[in-house]
């Protein structure tokens, strides 16, 4: 695996992936939660807002930045293609009046997770937010199933949950 930094030909793979990342937490997870109304309301055009989205991820004139992970196939038969697509990538910012810098995305592909892309990528995030003079980084998931793994992740990279909730209601 190969950690670089984003460039526009990477673009529709990363919205796809995130696409494919997400769509079971809003159609089997958070849709059957809320029911149609408030999940229309919140959360109908998921998918759209993605695509609208994740080409503003990469602003670095604005502090905002992607690091994508190219796969690698385990054995390099010299025939000069040694990935097997895209693993994942994470999307950061960083506030350097605060000293700050704020993970908002996360994607890993199937295929390719517990294989500590995650660790990986939040690392890359971590030092690139260091070198800019973040002293902090703020990172944040849901406290459903779907995303108890992120949790998990987070934790592994010693980062201290804050408790809090979020509650919807049809009127």
């Amino acid at each position: 695996m190969r950690i670089r930094a984003f460039t526009p030909r990477d673009l529709a793979s990363l919205t796809d992936l995130t696409i494919e990342t997400f769509r079971p937490f809003y159609e089997d997870s958070f849709r059957p939660l809320v029911g149609e109304t408030v999940f229309a309301n919140q959360h109908g055009d998921w998918r759209d807002d993605y695509r609208r989205e994740v080409p503003r991820l990469h602003a670095p004139e604005r502090h905002r930045y992607v690091a994508v992970a190219e796969a690698g196939d385990d054995n390099d038969n010299g025939d000069g293609d040694d990935g097997d697509g895209l693993a994942g990538y994470v999307a950061w910012s960083v506030d350097p009046d605060r000293r700050n810098g704020s993970i908002s995305h996360l994607a890993v592909s199937a295929q390719h997770r517990r294989h500590h892309v995650g660790t990986a990528l939040c690392e890359h995030a971590f030092a690139h937010m260091r070198s800019l003079g973040a002293e902090v980084v703020e990172i944040g998931t849901g406290g459903d199933p779907f995303h108890a793994p992120a949790r998990a992740l987070y934790e592994r990279l010693g980062c201290t949950a804050l408790p809090t909730a979020v509650y919807y209601r049809q009127l």
